[in-house]
């Protein structure tokens, strides 16, 4: 039953999607559930995560599922694995679950790599509920960052932008910073009137401090007219472009890369973001150019499983058009 069929997974912080793919390149189910991300929940919760979205997928397709692997190669691209060891970890604890011939265990930036080029090689940074980035170059050698948040120097993600924000708001209400039309947008997005009545609401629990991640996309909606949300803005263009720096640094890379960006801060961006890190990198004056990937992050990690199977081009076309389709979005 598992006979060329790929289980591929991009679990994140705050979403995962799983989907089942023939080797001809069919999209047999996509499925999406809640957060995945060992970081939080534990290899073994995780994996319950992704068993409850596996027996909807299997359902979906028209699978019936007996002894033996559902699929034969499992491609699960993770954001909180950013070690060797957790890469161990989880392929061990799903090599229990039986759901594959041969799993694959990969932090989510190889994925956005994978979905936006076939090449093989580049850098990619991922901006969604953190940052992260990972560079390969043709020869196959890696760059690659743990990203822990601040325990391992990273800011940048939804949270960071968004908290950004609302200390912003804060301090132009009080007068300890300069005037933002944060400081009415911020509060807003809450139904609220004033940043010092968020700032109560989140004290009191009435409104749960993790959806400070919500304000990211306000941030960079503001970006456009007020400087002050620019300069939070510029900051996270900043540091992608350290990221994006350090990791041809370390590749030692001569011939110009293409910097894949995606996640959902840049699609909420509308183009801001992008922008604010090719002006980043021609001021640094390094080889690179930028470009947002509008590809799902579960077509990379379905291409990465189709590569494992040596799948011709036409069936990693199909497969990425197929899965673009069913979640919603146009394939690069």
């Amino acid at each position: 039953m598992s006979s060329g069929i790929v289980l591929a997974v991009d679990g994140g912080n705050s979403k995962t999607d799983l989907a089942l793919v023939s080797s001809d390149g069919r999209a047999l189910a996509l499925r999406r559930g809640p957060r995945s991300t060992p970081q939080y929940l534990g290899a073994e919760g995780c994996l319950d995560v992704l068993e409850g979205l596996l027996a909807d997928a299997l359902d979906e397709a028209g699978i019936t599922r007996r002894n033996g692997p559902v699929a034969e190669v499992a491609a699960l691209l993770m954001a909180g694995v950013d070690f060797r060891s957790d890469e161990e970890e989880l392929e061990a604890a799903a090599a229990v679950r039986g759901w594959a011939e041969k799993t694959v265990v990969e932090n989510d930036t190889f994925a956005v790599l994978r979905a936006g080029t076939d090449r093989g090689w580049g850098i990619a940074v991922v901006c969604g509920s953190g940052i992260n980035c990972v560079g390969v170059a043709p020869d196959g050698r890696h760059a690659r960052f743990p990203s822990l948040g601040a325990i391992t120097g990273d800011w940048g993600g939804g949270y960071d932008v968004g908290l950004a924000g609302v200390v912003a708001a804060a301090r132009s209400e009080d007068g300890r910073g300069p005037k933002t039309s944060l400081e009415r947008a911020i509060p807003a997005h809450f139904g609220l009137s004033t940043p010092q009545e968020l700032a109560e609401s989140i004290h009191r629990d009435r409104v749960a401090q993790s959806r400070i991640i919500e304000l990211a996309p306000v941030v960079l909606a503001e970006s456009e007219n007020d400087p002050v949300a620019a300069e939070i803005v510029e900051r996270l263009a900043s540091e992608i472009v350290a990221l994006a720096r350090v990791a041809l640094d370390r590749l030692q890379l001569e011939e110009p890369v293409e910097v894949l960006v995606g996640g959902g801060l840049v699609q909420a961006g509308d183009g801001r973001l992008v922008d604010a890190v090719s002006a980043g990198l021609a001021a640094a004056d390094l080889r690179l150019t930028v470009r947002a990937t509008s590809s799902s992050p579960i077509v990379g990690a379905a291409l990465l499983g189709l590569d494992e199977l040596a799948a011709s081009p036409d069936a990693k076309a199909r497969a990425a058009t197929e899965l673009a389709a069913a979640a919603g979005v146009e394939a690069d």
